[in-house]
């Protein structure tokens, strides 16, 4: 068994040896061959994910030790900042929250690693692909490792960074280059609230904000001055750089543009990084936002929103990464959803089963584009199963795990978000939860459907595909990647199973004890048991309608739906016009405002009468004045006789 003294001090290897990969790749990458670069890139991962494993053992050690409390392991490296009024270490915390989350991002992120060392094979800059790839994990790492908010806050930025230039990877291309400029944008608006909240809670609690910290503070009573104002108006900012990380209504709108970059960049985005920050972030804050039921209710309410809104959307999507993408979106409402009726376990664990299957889905989505030498329209594809064996099964489990199908994984994470949000009843109205409930069904419904839309239209039926194009199954570097998540999701669902059986729950219960102390959720088995069969039979429902639209007797009614439904399927398929919209109500007001400003105060107040002008004024007086040096000296002498006799004149005159 690996010792706490020693587990702990694995943690700062864990997280420095991507930021090590980073460097190397960053500064020698060009002088190595390709495939030295994929192999240092994928092997600093690795590492660093066999590291993250024993650290685990390390706590899980300590937590059957005996010890009271939540088990947690400290690395503190050096005080960044220390005055009077604020107090930061640079310091690493894993306990079980954190650890989970580890084990998530180094594992997933290692076996896209490994697929991208096929996937970008030929790509022209293989150095400066891992070099970004490598320090968007060491920022991801440093975000949950972190024992304190502003440590957070700086993995926070550096993922936000990194996400900008891999979305971008591929400048040269103007849509790609905006959409990256988009991603950063839209996340400096959430950011922006998260530095108000963190700047609040700063104030409130004498600087310092370490995790243990403020979890002591918040038991001890340090909430009861803030009263019922205060404690809202902080976890409702930090909830607003949520909705930027997390892209939930309404910052959502820059992750299905995140598609322009390279498919495994999208898949370690969207699947066990960046997107599930905000998750993270209200995890692990828990005991911050119990307090404040009114935050807990638009949490709550925004996840069910987005699962329900992102899904219409994935309906009619034509992209088989835009599908995904949209998808993704969705999913993470279900989790806000979690976290918002109090269900914190059930939130990370749908995080987890996500990680899988949706890792596993954009993989599988490159392996395809891969093998149609590039093409994306699902459209141009059909009966692919022949040709790609293993993509076609690890897929289609993917797709049965994010449709909720037992046993697969998502049937266990999201059917207890579900039921979770049915039976609240502690935090804000009843009815609420029912509400909730609803929309999530909804989504379900639909989440089923365009998945398996997506599948039959890929995979099933006549081929489509072009008579130049031939498709070809992925080499073993892909390949295997898609296998091992496959299996984590199909078997990673019986880590959270319901009651004692449980893994997962009693492992992260210490972490959301206070949570748990406030949020009150009916335990019928028998509603449990019925809901689970209601959602298991929407799910049935979606796959059996796409079945029957795409490879079945019904395919002339889609396109019937469409010219039926014209204005709607029209709406559907530019994504509600939100974006449209924001470019009408925000970007041309500024854009106007931009104008204005360059054409009245930049040219006319600042460069024509401030520096233009008052250059012109001194050019001016010079070529005056300049008439009165002539050299002669006859020219000076009458100069002064004139002048004296004007000043005699003004003196004795």
């Amino acid at each position: 068994m690996i010792t706490p003294a020693l587990a702990t001090r694995l943690l700062p290897f864990i997280v420095l040896l991507p930021l090590f990969g980073a460097v190397v790749n960053g500064l020698f990458g060009a002088r190595l061959s390709r495939r030295a670069v994929g192999l240092l890139g994928t092997a600093t991962i690795f590492t660093s994910f066999a590291l993250s494993i024993l650290a685990v053992l390390g706590v899980y050690g300590l937590a059957h030790a005996g010890a009271e409390g939540t088990p947690r392991l400290v690395f503190t490296a050096w005080s960044w900042i220390a005055s009077p009024n604020l107090s930061v270490d640079v310091a690493f915390l894993l306990d079980p929250l954190s650890s989970v989350m580890l084990l998530i991002v180094t594992g997933v992120s290692a076996f896209i690693h490994l697929y991208s060392i096929g996937y970008m094979a030929h790509d022209r800059s293989p150095a400066r692909y891992f070099a970004y790839l490598n320090l968007f994990v060491f920022a991801m790492l440093l975000l949950i490792l972190g024992e304190s908010l502003p440590l957070l806050f700086v993995g926070w930025e550096g993922v936000g960074l990194c996400s900008y230039l891999l979305i971008g990877f591929w400048f040269e291309d103007m849509d790609k280059a905006i959409a990256g400029k988009k991603a950063f944008l839209v996340n400096r608006i959430g950011d922006f609230g998260f530095i108000i909240g963190l700047f609040l809670l700063l104030y409130f609690t004498g600087g310092k904000l370490g995790f243990p910290f403020l979890e002591a503070w918040a038991r001890d009573g340090g909430l009861d001055p803030l009263h019922g104002v205060w404690i809202t108006v902080i976890t409702l900012t930090l909830f607003v750089g949520a909705t930027g990380k997390s892209a939930q209504i309404p910052l959502y709108v820059w992750l299905p543009d995140a598609m322009a970059g390279p498919t495994p960049v999208s898949a370690l985005i969207h699947a066990a990084t960046m997107v599930t920050a905000g998750v993270y972030m209200i995890a692990r804050l828990n005991f911050l936002f119990v307090a404040a039921p009114v935050t807990m209710a638009v949490i709550a309410g925004i996840g069910a929103l987005t699962a329900l809104f992102a899904a219409s959307i994935g309906l009619v999507q034509n992209d088989i990464k835009k599908v995904l993408a949209y998808s993704t979106v969705s999913q993470l409402g279900y989790m806000f959803l979690g976290v918002g009726v109090g269900a914190f376990g059930a939130g990370v664990f749908h995080l987890m089963t996500h990680a899988f299957f949706k890792a596993c889905l954009f993989l599988g989505a490159g392996s395809v584009i891969h093998a149609m030498s590039g093409e994306q329209d699902i459209r141009k594809m059909g009966g692919l199963a022949s040709r790609l064996p293993i993509t076609h099964a690890t897929f289609l489990v993917s797709c049965l795990a994010i449709a909720g199908i037992p046993i697969f994984s998502g049937f266990f994470s999201k059917d207890e978000i579900l039921f979770m949000a049915f039976g609240n009843t502690g935090l804000f109205a009843p009815w609420l939860g029912k509400l909730y409930f609803a929309l999530g069904l909804g989504g379900a419904l639909m989440t089923a459907f365009y998945m398996f839309r997506l599948y039959f239209l890929t995979f099933k039926g006549e081929s489509r595909v072009p008579e130049t194009v031939h498709p070809h199954e992925s080499p073993f570097s892909m390949t295997i990647p898609l296998m091992v998540l496959a299996f984590l999701a199909t078997v990673g669902g019986f880590l959270g199973l319901p009651g004692e059986l449980s893994v997962l729950h009693p492992w992260l219960a210490p972490v959301f004890e206070a949570a748990e102390k406030v949020v009150v959720v009916s335990t019928d088995h028998a509603v449990e048991h019925g809901l689970m069969g209601v959602s298991v039979l929407v799910a049935l429902l979606g796959i059996l309608i796409a079945r029957s639209f795409y490879v079945g007797g019904n395919q002339d009614l889609p396109a019937r739906l469409a010219a039926d439904l014209k204005g709607l399927y029209a709406l559907l398929v530019d994504k509600w016009r939100v974006d449209e919209l924001y470019f009408a109500v925000v970007i041309r007001p500024f854009m106007a405002l931009a104008g204005f400003l360059h054409r009245v105060v930049d040219v006319i107040v600042i460069d024509l009468l401030g520096v233009n002008g008052a250059g012109a004024v001194v050019v001016g007086l010079g070529r005056t004045l300049r008439f009165l040096q002539t050299g002669q000296t006859q020219q000076y002498l009458a100069g002064i006789l004139v002048g004296l006799v004007v000043l005699g004149a003004l003196v004795f005159g």
